[in-house]
């Protein structure tokens, strides 16, 4: 494969640009919604806790199902149910009601985002995965960083309801374009080659994965402690305004958005494990730097330097996870486990960030995520010391994913 099908790749870049965006637009103004409801702290902590367990206990599920099946039932079923829900969450009247649509809602996130990254890493050329993968998940940071913004707006102007509406419109949009545009299921790389992806045990044993999922672990849960505690952070501490807390919330995810494409270039012609580690050591210093601001301005600039650390790793690290998927054919696998890693660090940075704001002082808890990114660094390093993780050269120097 010389060149990539820009079709395809069109069509699962705005499906989910569409579909990211319409979730942002809605997931941070559930708290109000639901304090509104009537739900008390724990209940909120539930109705987020339930996304992420279900999310995390189906994504090994549907990425080995798209092995075996192909891509584009999952991918189009998971579009238009996030459409539904959008209507559940219009008539939902109660906080449990809440919960069981956010469980519903995990289900339906780990249906769509290991299977779309599988998608793109089937149809990706060799010699180009840093490129196509930095190009593709800058629809991810973008569609992360502008939905919470635009929710914000459409619910000052309008109503709560119209950031649900807005939700499901985009929805709609991404699974049409799904729908319409994307070959049949036959048509698929994964479903022509007919051969049944390697076992779990192949893969969980598998050091250069091991050491991709501990990365992206430790990396999500400095993306956890940020998003969770630093607004809290700079309120009790500055007393920062609500409008220029949430710029510092979303710079990072948007900075790294914008840095994947230029990096993801250049982790097709550099060293991607010098990459990754760089970019590790960035974020490290990045999250460091919260624990001694100052002010905005302080907390600004960790912000940036946070989002350039993720834009230099990550392309290279879902460059080599698409290599490691291809060779074992089992990209839906590979990417379901990195996407379980995402969601764990998402979890595990929320609670050590909780637990060190009630034990000692909020500040401890930025120092804890940068000992978090330093010990993901070094396990990273660890686990593919061995192994070259440019392309073609990968095939050779990494230690076999045996058949069966």
């Amino acid at each position: 494969m010389n060149a990539i099908d820009r079709k395809i790749f069109g069509t699962l870049f705005f499906s989910i640009f569409t579909a990211v965006t319409g979730v942002g637009i809605v997931v941070p103004l559930l708290p109000v919604y639901a304090h509104d409801l009537g739900a008390s702290g724990l209940y909120i902590g539930l109705i987020f806790g339930a996304f992420s367990l279900s999310r995390t206990v189906f994504l090994p599920y549907f990425g080995r199902q798209s092995d075996k099946k192909g891509r584009k039932p999952f991918i189009v079923t998971g579009l238009f149910s996030y459409a539904v829900i959008s209507v559940a969450f219009i008539l939902s009247s109660g906080v449990e009601s809440l919960i069981v649509i956010r469980f519903v809602q995990g289900i339906t996130s780990a249906m769509i985002m290991p299977v779309v990254q599988a998608y793109v890493g089937d149809i990706t050329p060799r010699g180009k995965e840093g490129w196509v993968m930095g190009l593709f998940n800058m629809s991810l940071f973008v569609g992360l960083s502008a939905g919470p913004l635009i929710g914000g707006v459409i619910k000052d102007r309008f109503s709560l309801d119209g950031a649900f509406v807005c939700m499901g419109a985009l929805s709609i949009v991404g699974f049409v374009l799904s729908l319409v545009f994307l070959p049949p299921t036959t048509e698929e790389r994964v479903v022509k080659k007919g051969l049944p992806p390697v076992g779990w045990s192949k893969i969980l044993t598998d050091r250069t994965i091991a050491g991709l999922f501990l990365f992206r672990l430790a990396y999500t849960a400095c993306i956890g402690i940020i998003w969770g505690f630093l607004p809290v952070f700079a309120d009790v501490e500055f007393s920062i305004s609500a409008s220029a807390i949430g710029i510092l919330v979303m710079l990072g995810v948007f900075v790294s958005g914008v840095v994947h494409v230029p990096m993801g270039w250049l982790a097709d012609r550099l060293n991607r494990k010098a990459m990754v580690i760089t970019g590790g050591l960035v974020v490290t210093g990045a999250v460091y730097a919260f624990s001694h601001a100052s002010g905005f301005r302080d907390m600004f600039w960790a912000s940036t330097v946070f989002g350039i650390g993720g834009g230099i790793a990550m392309p290279a690290l879902m460059a080599a996870a698409v290599l490691r998927g291809s060779r074992s054919e089992a990209m839906g696998s590979v990417m379901a486990l990195l996407t379980v890693g995402h969601s764990l660090g998402m979890l595990i940075g929320s609670v050590l960030a909780g637990v060190m704001m009630d034990w000692f002082q909020l500040r401890q808890a930025f120092i804890l995520g940068a000992l978090v990114m330093a010990a993901g660094t070094v396990l990273f390093v660890a686990c593919t010391w061995r192994t070259d993780l440019s392309s073609g050269a990968v095939l050779a120097a990494a230690p076999p994913i045996p058949e069966g």
